[in-house]
C-alpha cells in the first residue's frame, strides 16, 4: 500500500496581505501566512484526510523556515527538505509574495519577491528517490511549472521525481504555470524541459497560454474571447495535444471571468479518457482569487485518488476553487466534503 496520495515538490514562502483588502502601498497592518501553488494543491486532501508530503528546501535557522514549518504541520502536510545555510546578508532566504485582495473596481495586485530564493536550489540529490517513490509509495506526484522554471537546477530535479514516479508506478499531475518572467531567455531549455515533462503525465492543467506558450500548442491568441468560444477553442487545443502527448488522459482548465474584484464568473472544461466534462460558468462571490486555481487540481487529484468518476472530480474540483476564493488564505482546508459538495449546490444555509 503507498504511503502518500501526493506528493509535490516546492519552493516554499510567505505571502503578506493588507487587512481589510486595502491596497499594499497604503497599508500598515499584514497579515502573514505560509504559501506556495504545490502546497495550496495538497491542502485540500490534507484537510480532508489524506497523508501528502512536500518535497522542499528550508533556510537553516530562519524564523520564517520556521514559520512555514509550523504551518505545514497544522494543514496536515508532511514535509521534507534541506537545510540550507544562509550564507550571510546577501545569501538565500525564502521568497515573499506581497499581495492584496483588490475590491469592487479596484483590481487584485501581486508583487514578487523572490531574490536569494532557497527553492531554487532543489536537487534530485538531496533526496532519495528510491525511498520516496520505491519503498514509503504515492498515487500522484504533482508538478508546477513554477518550480520546474525555477532554474535549471529544479528542472532537472522535476524531471527526475517524474522519471521515478512512473518507474514506480505513480501517476504525474503537472499543472503548466507559465510566466514570462522565469522563462525570458530561456525559451529553448523550458520548451524541451516542459515537452519530456508532458510525455510522462497524466494529467495536464492549464489554460489555452499555458498549452501554447509552453508546448507549443496550436490555439487562438489569449484574451479577449468569452466563456462559450473558449470552451471550443480548448477542447479543440487538447484533441491536438491529445495527439502528441498519447499518455495524458486528463485534460483540465478552469475558466473565470472577472465581474469585479468580488464577482467572477467559475467554470471549468476537462477531457477525460475521451470523455467532455464542460462545467458551465456561474458567479461565485470572491474575496480573494489567489488559489482557487490551485483548489481546483487539488480537488479533482482529491477525487482521482478516491476513484470518483470523472465528472464528479471535476465538480469537486471546481467547487473546492470557489470554496477557496471565499477565504483570506490562499489555500483550504475543508472540514468535510459535505462542505465542498454544498458549495457545489450553492447550499449556504445555515448548518447546526
Amino acid at each position: 500500500m503507498k504511503r502518500y496520495a501526493i506528493v509535490a515538490p516546492s519552493s516554499m514562502g510567505v505571502r503578506i496581505t493588507p487587512f481589510g483588502r486595502q491596497p499594499v502601498e497604503t497599508s500598515e497592518l499584514f497579515r502573514m501566512q505560509a504559501t506556495s501553488a504545490e502546497s495550496n494543491v495538497l491542502s485540500i486532501a490534507a484537510g480532508l484526510g489524506l497523508p501528502v508530503k512536500v518535497l522542499t528546501a528550508f533556510v537553516e535557522g530562519s524564523p520564517v523556515a520556521q514559520f512555514i514549518k509550523g504551518d505545514l504541520r497544522r494543514r496536515g502536510i508532511e514535509y521534507e527538505g534541506k537545510e540550507v545555510p544562509q550564507g550571510g546578508p546577501w545569501g538565500y532566504r525564502h521568497q515573499f509574495n506581497i499581495a492584496d485582495s483588490g475590491y469592487g473596481l479596484r483590481a487584485p495586485r501581486v508583487a514578487n519577491d523572490r531574490a536569494g530564493e532557497v527553492g531554487r536550489t532543489l536537487s534530485v540529490s538531496d533526496f532519495d528517490l528510491e525511498r520516496i517513490f520505491g519503498e514509503e509509495g504515492t498515487e500522484y506526484l504533482h508538478l508546477s511549472g513554477l518550480v520546474c522554471a525555477l532554474s535549471a537546477q529544479t528542472g532537472e530535479f522535476c524531471l527526475a521525481l517524474a522519471r521515478a514516479a512512473k518507474k514506480y508506478g505513480a501517476k504525474v499531475s503537472f499543472d503548466l504555470n507559465y510566466r514570462a518572467s522565469f522563462w525570458k531567455g530561456r525559451e529553448k531549455e523550458l520548451s524541451a524541459l516542459f515537452g519530456e515533462i508532458a510525455s510522462l503525465a497524466d494529467v495536464l492543467v492549464g489554460n489555452e497560454e499555458d498549452f501554447q506558450l509552453c508546448l507549443g500548442a496550436k490555439g487562438p491568441a489569449a484574451g479577449g474571447e468569452d466563456l462559450g468560444g473558449k470552451i471550443g477553442s480548448f477542447k479543440e487545443m487538447a484533441e491536438g495535444v491529445k495527439r502528441r502527448y498519447p499518455n495524458v488522459s486528463v485534460f483540465a482548465t478552469t475558466l473565470r471571468q472577472v465581474v469585479s474584484a468580488n464577482e467572477h464568473l467559475w467554470g471549468a472544461v476537462m477531457l477525460s479518457c475521451g470523455k467532455w466534462t464542460v462545467i458551465e460558468s456561474r458567479p461565485i462571490p470572491v474575496f480573494d482569487r489567489i488559489g482557487g486555481g490551485d483548489a481546483f487540481v487539488g480537488g479533482l487529484l482529491y477525487g482521482a485518488v478516491k476513484g470518483w468518476e470523472a465528472e464528479k472530480c471535476a465538480e469537486f474540483g471546481w467547487a473546492c476553487g470557489a470554496y477557496v476564493a471565499t477565504l483570506a488564505d490562499d489555500f483550504g482546508l475543508p472540514f468535510d466534503e459535505k462542505q465542498i459538495w454544498d458549495v457545489w449546490k450553492g447550499n449556504a444555509r445555515v448548518q447546526r
